[in-house]
Parts: structure tokens; sequence; C-alpha cells
């Protein structure tokens, strides 16, 4: 079975502090939840990391417990995230989003 080695962009990560942020102002506690959720994603991109289907260049993950989707890209046995967006935006947003992290 082929292992991928995963890294976080500093965009991507940028992308995770504005969620945490965003549900911590829903209710304490709930970003801390969010980031121990999106950071279990990311840690089974080391067995399933290019199982997902592609969109604008990207394989597109969605997270497990909230609509967030995961993007990120494969060279060798290294699965790069570039980002981690809230499912609920304008897509034209996403889209734009997604443009400037190639």
């Amino acid at each position: 079975m082929k292992t991928y080695d995963v890294f976080i962009s500093e965009d991507a990560l940028i992308d995770l502090y504005k969620g945490k942020d965003f549900y911590n102002r829903q209710e304490q506690g709930v970003g801390d939840y969010f980031w121990d959720c999106l950071t279990s994603d990311f840690e089974s991109l080391t067995i399933y990391a290019g199982v997902h289907k592609t969109v604008s260049g990207f394989h597109k993950m969605y997270a497990k417990r909230f609509p967030y989707t995961i993007y990120y890209t494969i060279a060798e046995s290294k699965a790069l995230v570039a980002a981690v967006l809230p499912m609920r935006r304008n897509p034209d947003w996403i889209s734009e989003q997604l443009k400037t992290r190639h």
C-alpha cells in the first residue's frame, strides 16, 4: 500500500485559522473541535490521497464533520493541501480562491 506525506500550505493554514475563529465565535470550544476534525481528515490523506475527484486541477475531499472542502495536489509521494474552504460560500468565490492557490 502506497502512503503519502501530507503537507499543508501557508494559505491552507490561514484557511484553518479562519474556520477555527468562525466556529469559536459561534460557541467557545467548537473551533478547537473543528481544528481536530480537519487535522484528522488531513491524516487520512496519508492513505487515501489521490482517490478523490479533481476539480480545477485539485483533488477535492469533503471534510467529515464540517461543511468544508479540502483541495490538494499530489506530486510523487506527497500530498499538498492548498486550500480548506467552506462549502457554503458562493461558488464563484471558491473558484477565485482556487485560482490563486496553484
